[in-house]
């Protein structure tokens, strides 16, 4: 081998393009603490939907699911049991907005709506934009093909009712169209 040529391949090691949002901003790998709870929260509320099985026994199962001891335990209660309890609340907030019979949304579509519907009500500390973000997302992952744009429709539609100050806020401030 001669001096001048090298012996091993000196370029740097290739970097792998992280995931980024549709504004091109890079999105931190780690899951939040609440945003696994909305995960535990929604597969849970899948079973009740389609399994008819009862919240007690929901919440036994998906304690001992790999990864739960990372979310936050308390927001999962209250999305798991608030929804259970409230369904009927929940769903004649949804309802009106709905294009065809609440029978016929996929249960996914459904427990996405609720645990939605839910926190817009009760989680006053989540910014409304921040909860329709993550159950856009929860659809996006979860749901049909197209699921997340009725999330999306339906849970925009929900915000000026259940969040009026903040919508209206953020419409004030442009961030939002009327």
């Amino acid at each position: 081998m001669s001096d001048h040529t090298p012996a091993t391949d000196e370029k740097a090691p290739r970097k792998t393009a992280g995931k980024s949002d549709s504004n091109g901003i890079a999105k931190s790998m780690a899951k939040s603490g609440r945003s696994r709870s909305r995960e535990f929260a929604l597969q849970g509320l899948y079973q009740f939907l389609v399994g008819k099985n009862e919240a007690a026994d929901i919440d036994v199962f998906t304690r001992d699911l790999s990864g739960f001891h990372k979310s936050d335990s308390v927001h999962y209660d209250a999305l798991l049991y608030g929804c259970v309890e409230q369904r009927e609340l929940l769903d004649a907030l949804i309802v009106p907005l709905l294009d065809r019979k609440i029978e016929e949304i996929s249960p996914i579509e459904h427990a996405v709506m609720w645990m939605g519907a839910y926190e817009f009500k009760h989680c006053i500390d989540v910014p409304w934009r921040v909860v329709l973000n993550e159950y856009i997302e929860l659809a996006k992952s979860f749901g049909g093909t197209d699921g997340h744009k009725y999330v999306n429709a339906v849970l925009n539609g929900l915000a000026p009712q259940l969040r009026p100050h903040e919508v209206q806020a953020d419409r004030a401030k442009g961030i939002v169209r009327s």
